[in-house]
């Protein structure tokens, strides 16, 4: 009874107006962005936050998690008729998705990846419906030790699946929390590395941070990249699947949706991992691996469905543990802040409406997909011939406006600019910008979680091992850590061993 009335409450705020106006055009906003490569949900998320600080929080949430999933739909188009990924979670649909189109099934392609995707949102609400609030019960026991080892695990999976080396990633963390010790100490009120500026004193600001990596960063590196556009030429045809091809596709679905939910919840996991996931699992398990690669349906429908289903289930780290799970919800959660509120157990508790709003919101936003992506499909692909020119100046003036707007502060501008070329340097030499970004958001709540345990423990490390919660999950941790460094370790004595007989 209690979530029933709990959605009963969700959908009087998202089906109110102005709550139905942002879910659109966020969802229409994510779709624009799928549709475009060489922006993605990370940069627009981005871009558009400094809008939504004049908006209440429901409506600005509302409006940024539809530009989230949206982007998730809109990515399959370009994979499919253009060999191009709309965003990062979309590059294995390429695969055998524009293998069915230059077979004349670029229709059915579109339709089972629309249909899987909107399975797999639904899927994922309805698992946050059911474990945000009895995760957040649980969480509720958590002091600020499980809270220091939950952002160290946090870091450390984000660090492990993330893409390149692991070192790079520690770095990548180890530079975020950093940046998020600069400005006035919370405890003491001294000054830490900032130089004697007021600038600094506040410490540094997600947004300029953000914008830069992800806005100035990927506008640097497409002027530097020159990639074709050429949309493959074909009549699109019928957009639903027979009956054959649901039969081919729908144990595709089935998994894609458990895959995408249970690696949603882990930082680092997300969209992108579970759909190469996805498509593993279904390529292991086909009868005919063979077809994979030649336009295999269930390699459409598992990835699209899996990318769908772990942006959902991404939200609830965020909303009851403080947790965000990727790049995006890092935003989210830098967004809920600057409106007051903090992601934490007693979120459900103390922002029922907004919680139960935004949870609504997304099975109507899920809706307004599917009649979004199947019947424009043909206005979306005539979007693509936008060319990156036109679009550079916008995105460019977008992070001007917005980085300046937060504070009216020019040098938030200025400090945008540095990270713009820190982002265009990262992408160029493959240094993945999540743990930064993760590490700037959480290094204040690890930082604060430490000290408030060792105030409690009078200084003894040992509270960390005393709490059961909190020593499984910093083993967690050192479990990663150890099969990333063990190998690592081997292969490198393994080389000092062939060079030294060789030597000889």
């Amino acid at each position: 009874m209690e979530l029933l009335s709990g959605l009963l409450i969700g959908f009087d705020v998202a089906l109110a107006p102005k709550n139905l106006l942002f879910c659109f055009i966020g969802v229409l906003t994510g779709t624009l962005v799928g549709v475009l490569p060489g922006l993605g949900p990370v940069a627009t998320v981005s871009l558009l936050l400094p809008i939504t600080f004049y908006m209440d929080p429901v409506s600005a949430i509302i409006m940024l998690a539809g530009i989230y999933y949206g982007a998730m739909y809109g990515g399959s188009t370009t994979s499919i008729l253009v060999n191009l990924p709309g965003e990062a979670a979309s590059v294995v649909t390429a695969i055998d998705g524009y293998q069915m189109a230059r077979k004349g099934r670029a229709g059915v392609a579109l339709g089972i990846s629309a249909i899987g995707s909107f399975i797999g949102g639904v899927a994922g609400i309805m698992g946050l419906v059911f474990v945000a609030p009895r995760l957040s019960e649980f969480a509720l026991s958590f002091g600020p030790p499980e809270y220091f080892a939950l952002t160290v695990f946090g870091l450390t999976l984000l660090s492990y699946l993330s893409a390149g080396p692991m070192s790079r990633a520690f770095a990548m963390a180890g530079i975020g929390l950093f940046l998020g010790t600069i400005g006035i100490d919370g405890l003491h009120g001294t000054a830490r590395f900032t130089f004697d500026t007021m600038t600094l004193s506040d410490g540094i600001n997600l947004i300029p941070v953000v914008m830069g990596i992800y806005g100035i960063g990927e506008v640097l590196h497409n002027v530097d990249q020159k990639a074709s556009r050429e949309i493959f030429a074909t009549r699109i045809g019928k957009l639903l699947p027979t009956m054959k091809d649901w039969a081919e596709a729908k144990w595709a679905v089935v998994r894609g949706t458990g895959i995408g939910f249970l690696l949603g919840l882990l930082p680092g996991g997300g969209a992108i991992i579970a759909s190469f996931v996805s498509y593993a699992t279904e390529r292991r398990l086909s009868k005919t691996p063979e077809q994979f690669g030649q336009g295999a349906i269930s390699g459409v429908a598992g990835p699209e469905t899996a990318n769908n289903a772990a942006t959902s289930s991404a939200f609830i780290p965020l909303l009851t543990l403080g947790m965000p799970a990727n790049a995006v919800m890092a935003i989210l959660m830098g967004a809920l802040m600057v409106h007051g509120v903090r992601p934490s157990p007693t979120l459900i508790q103390e922002h029922g409406e907004l919680f139960w709003g935004v949870v609504a919101s997304m099975f109507v936003g899920n809706l307004m997909l599917v009649v979004l992506n199947l019947p424009l499909v043909g206005i979306w692909v005539r979007l693509l011939r936008v060319r990156y020119t036109v679009l550079m100046p916008m995105i460019l003036l977008f992070c001007v406006i917005g980085a300046y707007t937060m504070k009216g502060n020019i040098a938030d501008i200025y400090l945008m600019a540095l990270f713009g070329v820190i982002g265009y340097l990262m992408k160029k030499y493959r240094y993945d910008a999540a743990p930064l970004v993760l590490g700037l958001v959480l290094g204040p709540l690890m930082e604060e979680s430490l000290r408030r345990s060792l105030l409690i423990s009078q200084g003894s490390a040992a509270i960390f091992f005393e709490r059961p919660i909190s020593v499984a999950i910093l083993a967690l941790a050192l479990v990663l850590i150890g099969s990333s460094v063990v190998p690592a370790f081997k292969g490198r004595l393994a080389q000092l061993k062939a060079a030294a007989s060789s030597d000889d």
